[in-house]
């Protein structure tokens, strides 16, 4: 019977590894509590962009940068465990864009799929593949993968948004593609309303055929989600831990709106106090309406109107309405479910 070879001492094992990298090897026994967890470890932290305090920054760019030289005028929302690294989740960025009256956002057009969350003003356009449509506060726009896009302002005051977007997640995938337009601005080639008339009515054209995984609808307009819910609310079918939660969906499929981001609106009425909740997407939060707070771990989140903030993955956290209020929020879920990862716990589970 042969026995186990005996340990080696740490100079051997040090000089074992000093040879094998040479042939670009590394042992797994040293980094394997690290990469298999017991739980998620994420560099994510809790954290929140207070919009009054913030406000003065995003509009101070505006006479620091033009939209057509800064190509897209954003002050990117970085989380404090990411610093540097031009993202607010390890898989979804985030960041917060202006544009003024008279000003356009060059048409260009790039493999990450975009997400346009009205934040303050109206009347401001996005345009895409030929189709403009007109931003109020509250709106969810979509500009899909690859498809031509520019940005206007024919109002007579600033608009900003929120961007959200999957660039971290396209970047792991080394898919990464960009191109800029000849124009400043793609031509308009179907009326404002078009998409939302065609498919967004119950109905779609008899011979339609996707041609992509992202919804067709690219302007989800905020008054019609808004009354959804006032209408939903009469039944007072609260969730405990979300309150009214919706997703947002491509009607075509009913799968999410976009095929890498997960989209949603929630409505917590005066008073809520959720049960805890924890979920693997990482998820980012504006507040649309009303005032309230999330607690995350040892922290506290107090929130108002145009307020952001993010809750990391796997971080158990609960949300307390002090008045009637209205969140939307995104991540990365869709994809997480694809590839059967996504796990939630509720309450006390």
């Amino acid at each position: 019977m042969s026995s186990a070879p005996s340990p080696s001492s740490a100079a051997e094992r040090a000089e074992f590894y000093d040879r094998m990298s040479a042939e670009n090897l590394a042992p797994l026994w040293e980094v394997l509590h690290t990469l298999v967890t017991p739980e998620p470890k994420s560099p994510v932290q809790p954290a929140i962009w207070h919009y009054d305090e913030i406000r003065t920054f995003i509009h101070e760019a505006g006479g620091i940068i033009s939209a057509e030289e800064a190509e897209r005028r954003v002050l990117v929302l970085e989380n404090p465990g990411l610093r540097g690294q031009s993202r607010i989740t390890t898989s979804l960025y985030a960041g917060l864009q202006l544009i003024l009256p008279g000003e356009i956002a060059p048409a260009h057009r790039h493999s990450q799929s975009a997400l346009r969350f009205i934040v303050e003003g109206e009347g401001a356009f996005t345009a895409v593949d030929g189709e403009k449509t007109i931003m109020h506060e509250g709106d969810f726009v979509i500009t899909p993968s690859w498809t031509w896009h520019d940005h206007g302002n024919e109002s007579a005051g600033p608009v900003v948004w929120l961007d959200g977007l999957d660039v971290p997640l396209v970047e792991a995938l080394s898919a990464q593609f960009a191109e800029k337009y000849g124009d400043k601005a793609h031509p308009t080639t179907r009326p404002i309303g078009d998409s939302l008339a065609r498919y967004g009515e119950g109905l779609l054209p008899v011979d339609y055929e996707p041609r992509s995984l992202t919804s067709p609808i690219f302007n989800y307009p905020y008054a019609r989600t808004r009354e959804a819910l006032e209408t939903m609310r009469r039944t007072e079918a609260w969730d405990a831990c979300h309150g009214l939660k919706m997703r947002y969906v491509n009607p075509v499929t009913g799968e999410s709106a976009m095929p890498t981001m997960g989209t949603y609106m929630q409505l917590l009425p005066k008073g809520f106090t959720g049960l805890p909740y924890q979920a693997t997407d990482a998820t980012i939060f504006s507040v649309v309406e009303g005032s309230g707070r999330t607690m995350v771990g040892d922290r506290t989140l107090d929130w108002g109107k145009r307020d952001h903030f993010v809750i990391p993955s796997w971080a158990r956290y609960w949300h307390e309405a002090a008045e009637d209020a209205v969140l939307f929020s995104f991540s990365d879920r869709p994809v997480q479910q694809k590839l059967g990862l996504w796990r939630e716990r509720r309450g006390n589970e």
